[in-house]
């Protein structure tokens, strides 16, 4: 999908740009994947029990979940991201959240960070798979633009001077469309909060009325590739 100029850009080898549609660019954050940002121990303190962290990248956060004993996964489609990931100490495996995912179905928490909401350019046909990969009990934490941005489905690709990835589909999403979106996903919205002007949601299958069950902290155990 994004291919080598992803690779190049977590490398320190290039600095792409976000292509849309009609010409413009837009910084790649690269930056923000490689080192622990502000607002980032607002998702770790709010992950509870097996975690998948979908689209990890270099894995800061899966990273930062092994430190504080939460047992986490991080998948990424991009090999160097997934290596990159592994030595920093992150268990991570290279695959699509759309393939086969070690425990479907038992994890607690799955992150969607750093906009991944995006990830296949249909925010409610991603949100179904979440709803797959979690426990009946669990919850997916998803960060999202402010609230009055606009739903966007785009194809977008990387520019580094004459360099060119592929077009690849994505999705931008504010936080007061979560709910919306979720719902049609079968998911309702917990709570919506901000912290260091990153804006996150919290989403869950719906509860039974007057189901108060502890809810029960599986552990996914799974291997490198």
């Amino acid at each position: 999908m994004i291919g080598e100029l992803y690779e190049h850009a977590l490398a320190g080898q290039a600095r792409p740009e976000i292509e849309h549609p009609d010409g413009s660019l837009t910084p790649l954050p690269v930056d923000d994947l490689l080192q622990a940002r502000p607002g980032d121990m607002s998702l770790v303190d709010r992950c509870q029990g097996a975690t998948l962290d979908v689209g990890s990248g270099p894995g800061r956060l899966t990273v930062a979940l092994a430190e504080r004993g939460i047992p986490a996964l991080g998948i990424d489609v991009t090999p160097y991201a997934v290596e990159m990931a592994r030595t920093a100490g992150a268990l991570a495996l290279r695959r699509d959240v759309f393939d086969e995912i070690p425990g479907t179905g038992r994890w607690m928490t799955v992150l969607l960070a750093d906009g991944r909401i995006g990830i296949g350019g249909d925010p409610v046909a991603l949100l179904r798979r979440v709803a797959e990969l979690l426990t009946p009990r669990g919850k997916a934490l998803v960060e999202v633009q402010p609230p009055g941005s606009e739903l966007r489905r785009e194809q977008v690709r990387l520019r580094h001077g004459d360099q060119l990835s592929p077009w690849f589909p994505w999705a931008y999403v504010g936080a007061d469309q979560l709910a919306d979106l979720a719902s049609d996903a079968g998911l309702d919205l917990g709570d919506i909060w901000t912290a260091d002007g990153r804006w996150f949601g919290s989403l869950r299958h719906p509860q039974p009325p007057g189901d108060d069950e502890a809810e029960q902290d599986y552990q996914v155990i799974t291997g490198p590739e």
